[in-house]
């Protein structure tokens, strides 16, 4: 059995979050408790297992008498008596957990109703616990509410989520609140002592304060990635740089460093190439990300003056909230991302492409200050538009072999804000800041035919806007803004 499955506290005491501890004694101490509970805070924070202790305190068989203050001994389940064991191993008839993201419907609310109604098979009180309930439907909360106004008093609730502002504030309102909060350093070092002590792991202080940078402040991450690390390092001694050949994270500072620069600079050439040495490396880009999103904090603060610092960063503060904007957006992608990488490249490639912003107001600027048209010569057939003015010397790719084509997209495109592709990507962006970014390196006309063109300038581009999930967002808000159904072509820079 995996360690945060054969480990999971069965006490009270065990729980390693100290405020969620002094809430559950505090709220048994007098022996009375209310009728339902509200679990929130992230994942892999031990909700549903505070839960099961929490229907354990409840109906252990040594709690005959629940009257008068008890001390924190007597609050604590005996997991020797007949309920505790079997809630321990997940049988007692009067426990129910529900996953509500898998019974999220009112007739599966409406056949709870029914069966609350029944008094319990041998324990004291019926115990419903129901897990991710913020997935519940309307009509599942409409139902439920009534049952939590109106309970029987054999019946207590115990809702779990991640997602607290999901749950109707008339449900919130008829539980008492626990919030789990993200474990400290210290809380993370106590549960995985536990661990430690019972498998007899080898283990330096300087290992265990790694794995708990690396475990996002989540339990159940830090004790999967301390058993990942004991079976990798075997009878030997586990130690810090151990955990970080295994992990990666070594020398993931000068990364973090040389990205930054890559934002400062906006060369997207560099970011592409740095995101290639991290793939190599086998970074975990979940991870990159949130170190280079508590960077980019650190930033802030020192800019606002919270933080003192000697160094002086170029990046303006509406600068770096676009960049909060983007990571978030990308920490978010990686999760699904086919290509981990992915999210973090198209961030880089937005932020480089920044610059092509200041084309259209250069454009509207008097006249001769800059002209596509007069830029695309025969010769050039639209190999290469140099930017005049822009720090980053930004450029088009090749798109066509016929420079009158290439004339009219760039014209059709820069000269007029309100162009349909200009719609468009507004329009995505709503949606999807990364895709935004993408079109806006590509060129477009507008739609002729019932049919929209877009003209990608490279094979990375193309590809990431022919996926199924991207088309159907371009499809869907193309046809929004014209009124009709489109059919959305991708083509590749040089295609005739």
């Amino acid at each position: 059995m995996v360690f945060y499955r054969k480990y999971r506290p069965q006490k009270i005491d065990e729980l390693d979050n100290q405020s969620v501890r002094e809430s559950l004694y505090s709220i048994f101490s007098k022996g009375n408790f209310p009728h339902a509970f509200l679990f929130t805070g992230p994942k892999g924070l031990g909700k549903t297992s505070t839960a099961r202790i929490v229907a354990k305190a409840i109906n252990c068989e040594k709690h005959k008498d629940l009257e008068g203050i008890r001390s924190e001994k007597e609050i604590e389940p005996c997991n020797k008596c007949e309920q505790c064991l079997s809630i321990t191993n997940g049988n007692n008839l009067d426990i129910f957990e529900i996953d509500g993201a898998s019974n999220r419907g009112i007739d599966e609310i409406r056949d709870l109703k029914e069966k609350i109604k029944l008094a319990p098979f041998k324990a004291s009180k019926k115990v419903y616990i129901i897990d991710e309930v913020h997935m519940l439907t309307t009509e599942a909360f409409n139902a439920l509410l009534k049952t939590l106004e109106e309970p029987p008093s054999h019946a207590v609730f115990i809702l779990c989520t991640t997602e607290p502002h999901k749950v109707p504030a008339t449900i919130v309102s008829r539980c008492l609140r626990i919030n789990f909060t993200r474990a400290t350093d210290e809380e993370l070092t106590r549960s995985m002592q536990r661990i430690i002590k019972a498998e007899e792991i080898k283990i330096d202080k300087e290992a265990i304060l790694e794995i708990a940078k690396l475990s996002d402040g989540s339990f159940r991450d830090a004790a999967k990635i301390l058993e990942e690390i004991s079976v990798f390092a075997g009878i030997k001694t586990v130690t810090a740089d151990l955990v970080n050949e295994k992990f990666n994270s070594l020398g993931i500072g000068e990364s973090i460093n040389r990205m930054i620069e890559v934002f400062i600079q906006k060369d997207s050439k560099k970011g592409l190439e740095l995101c290639r040495e991290l793939v190599k490396q086998g970074m975990d880009f979940k991870f990159f990300i949130e170190q280079l999103t508590d960077r980019l904090h650190l930033m802030l603060l020192q800019k606002v003056g919270v933080e003192k610092t000697d160094t002086e960063f170029p990046l303006s503060l509406l600068e770096i909230r676009k960049l909060f904007e983007l990571l978030a957006t990308a920490y978010q992608d990686t999760k699904t991302a086919v290509l981990a990488q992915m999210p973090l490249e198209l961030v880089i490639l937005e932020w480089g492409e920044e610059d092509l912003e200041k084309i259209t107001e250069v454009a509207r600027g008097p006249v001769g200050s800059f002209s596509p048209a007069s830029a695309l010569s025969s010769e050039a057939s639209f190999n290469e538009v140099r930017v005049v003015g822009s720090p980053s010397s930004a450029t088009f790719p090749k798109v066509a072999t016929s420079s009158s084509f290439a004339n009219g997209l760039v014209s059709s495109q820069i000269n007029n804000k309100n162009s349909f592709f200009e719609k468009l990507i507004n329009e995505v962006k709503i949606e999807n800041h990364l895709i935004a970014g993408v079109l806006r390196s590509c060129l477009a006309q507008d739609p002729k035919n019932g049919k929209l063109n877009i003209v990608a300038k490279s094979k990375f581009h193309k590809e990431k806007l022919e996926e199924a999930k991207t088309l159907k967002l371009l499809t869907d808000c193309a046809d929004k803004i014209s009124g009709e159904k489109l059919n959305i072509q991708i083509t590749l820079g040089g295609d005739k």
